[in-house]
């Protein structure tokens, strides 16, 4: 009987030594999670970033909306697309490299 009591110990020792050995150093442990930490991290900054850049977006289209256009931002907007300018205005033009 201590024989099987012994048997049963040294099985259950290996299995537990098995699971442990790949809960620390297997492809799903430890080294794992530290790099998927990693991972979360580096998206949480790249997720914050893509927010700001967001709501600078919607803070333009909410002035322009036909509720709350901002006047400047109008002129602004039409001088640079029409090309426009006033009489008395100062014309700079810059060099602009056309992508092929």
């Amino acid at each position: 009987m201590r024989r099987f009591d012994f048997v049963v110990t040294c099985v259950c020792c290996a299995l537990l030594g098995y699971f442990g050995w790949h809960a620390y150093k297997g492809p799903r442990g430890f080294p794992y999670r530290d790099g998927l930490v990693v991972k979360v991290a580096s998206l949480q900054d790249k997720f914050e970033g893509m927010q700001k850049d967001r709501a600078k977006l919607e803070s333009k289209v909410t002035l322009l909306r036909p509720e709350s256009i901002d006047p400047d931002l109008l002129d602004e907007l039409a001088r640079g697309d029409l090309e426009l300018a006033k009489p008395n205005d100062v014309v700079a033009f810059t060099a602009q490299k056309i992508s092929e």
